[in-house]
């Protein structure tokens, strides 16, 4: 199975080397010698070859001004961008491209046949993939990371300038389109490029052979080419062909035979259906859940604001960089003389080595995740004012737009009473609902507020755990009462939010400062507050100044 994938990509590359209309080809691999291998035989693809990365400008690839030529010759100087010169695009480390760009290339595929694209999708995750849109548009797919590198076998040498001068002459059957057509919708496939890339497909591979008219073998591979990673569906049973009436023998047998194409729908459907994967309607909505929740790479830029100023730097324009005229006019202003006697020139003249552009530091938004020891001797001793510095300090983050996560544990275990949230009236509703008793599971609250932390990672948020406890853990991991076992889980699970670079802050709430919370402190890396006899007020200001340092 896995040789014949590799055998259909390198078939997918010869077919887009003769007919360049067909887009282009999406390549799920990672690097290593088995995609090296591929890459190698893109020089079937004629014209120039340009690699771009997820980040590259608008000038870069439409062109503009150039502004360094400009300023030094004193004339306008057009940049020539990429896609003025025709040839095949190189997407590196496709999953990452954004709308934007994903918009821009489409653009170029939709306006001729100048450009192909080749899109290496290195995503590790089922989640990165390539732009849906994107995708749309290349007519092929191919997903090598299951080819080892024994069954990646180099190919013959392959020149398609034959092929490409008799593509011209390749008939297709009259019906070809409306069954393509066919096939693609009971497949699920509601695009009607897949149909048309099919029929281009299927019209390249009979000009790859040599033939003057599209047969039933060039349309079953030119199928499973283009129709296999598109299914969203598995066709229907045969009930409804059964019962639909029979062509009229009469009519059919006036037509010309050479016209059409004697290929039954269900052998194509039991060609493609051979290759799909037995759970591809699982694959499928385990998809549309991931991008429903809206996690992974994309959804980590929303949480980060606008940086703060940073001194400029030297450089060029392009990659979204913006000049700072002023750092740039300060560091030109020293060599002004110099250049006028060496020109002859009046005016300002500003070389390129005197642009600076701006930099801005960046600072995701902060997670506040409030661990609370909601157990029977902390109800009993400083719960009350452990609620109240907690409500003191949301009024602070709701002015800040800091999230707020709210994590209680008692009895054997921990619950998150409130996820990840900017609502002061929310999260003061259900602080004040914080029941109290039971033991004290030190370890469960730390793992939960720990879950909450890298959830909140993965979207762009920077989390800090605070813990309020007295400190007199006494049920374990396991759900046993044993202050040994209980501690050292505590030190343990405290290992772990370290290990993953969190902040943490711990506060004492108990009577007298606990030797033990103290430990835990060292283990976190965090900071240690003992609040013995500190009511609200003092606890929510101590908080604060230790969270703002």
């Amino acid at each position: 199975m896995a040789s014949a994938t590799w055998h259909r990509a390198v078939l997918a590359l010869q077919l887009l080397a003769i007919d360049p209309a067909l887009g282009g080809m999406a390549l799920r691999a990672r690097s290593g010698p088995v995609r090296d291998r591929l890459t190698a035989m893109l020089g079937w693809l004629k014209g120039a070859q340009h690699r771009i990365h997820p980040a590259i400008s608008d000038e870069a690839l439409f062109g503009g001004l150039d502004l360094s030529a400009t300023l030094a010759t004193g004339q306008f100087v057009q940049e020539q961008g990429l896609l003025s010169r025709p040839g095949t695009l190189i997407l590196t480390m496709a999953e990452r491209t954004t709308t934007q760009l994903a918009a821009r290339l489409a653009m170029v595929l939709d306006a001729g046949t100048t450009h192909r694209l080749i899109a290496l999708d290195e995503g590790a995750e089922p989640d990165e993939t390539l732009n849906p849109k994107l995708a749309e548009r290349l007519a092929f797919s191919a997903d090598l990371s299951e080819i080892s590198v024994t069954e990646a076998i180099l190919p013959d040498d392959f020149d398609p300038s034959a092929a490409i001068t008799h593509l011209r002459q390749v008939a297709v059957p009259d019906d070809l389109c409306e069954q393509l057509t066919r096939i693609a919708a009971q497949f699920g496939i509601d695009s009607l490029r897949a149909p048309l890339f099919a029929l281009r497909a299927a019209k390249a591979h009979a000009a790859l052979l040599g033939k003057m008219t599209v047969d039933a073998d060039d349309v079953e591979i030119a199928c499973l080419l283009v129709f296999a990673h598109r299914a969203t569906q598995m066709p229907g049973s045969d009930e409804e062909e059964q019962d639909a009436p029979e062509p009229d023998q009469t009519e059919s047998d006036d037509q010309d035979q050479t016209d059409t194409l004697d290929l039954p729908d269900d052998l194509l459907l039991e060609a493609i259906k051979a290759i799909l994967p037995d759970n591809l309607l699982d694959r499928i909505a385990a998809q549309k859940a991931r991008q429903g929740k809206g996690s992974g790479s994309g959804a980590a830029r929303k949480g980060n604001r606008r940086g703060r100023p940073m001194p400029s730097r030297a450089g060029r324009l392009g990659d979204g960089a913006r000049i700072d005229i002023v750092a740039t006019l300060r560091a030109a202003a020293p060599w002004q003389t110099i250049r006028k006697q060496a020109t002859g020139r009046d005016g300002l003249q500003v070389r390129s080595d005197d642009i600076r552009v701006k930099r801005f530091e960046e600072k995701s938004d902060r997670l506040l995740v409030f661990t609370v020891d909601a157990s029977g001797s902390s109800a009993l001793s400083r719960l009350a004012e452990a609620k109240g510095a907690i409500e003191l300090l949301l009024a602070q983050a709701y002015a800040r737009r800091d999230h707020v996560a709210l994590v209680s544990f008692r009895g054997t275990q921990a619950e998150v009473l409130l996820p990840p949230t900017t609502s002061l009236v929310q999260t003061k509703r259900r602080l004040a609902a914080l029941p109290g008793g039971g033991g004290t599971p030190l370890a469960a609250g730390i793992v939960m507020a720990l879950e909450q932390a890298i959830a909140a990672t993965r979207k762009g948020l920077t989390p800090t755990i605070v813990i309020l406890t007295d400190g007199r853990a006494n049920v374990a991991l396991d759900g046993a009462g044993n202050r040994v076992q209980a501690a050292a889980d505590a030190q343990r699970m405290a290992g772990l939010v370290r290990a993953q670079g969190i902040d943490a802050l711990v506060i004492d709430t108990g009577n007298r400062p606990e030797p033990a919370l103290s430990a835990l402190a060292q283990t976190l890396g965090a900071i240690y507050l003992p609040m013995p006899r500190a009511d609200a007020a003092r606890l929510s200001q101590s908080v604060a100044a230790a969270l703002d340092d």
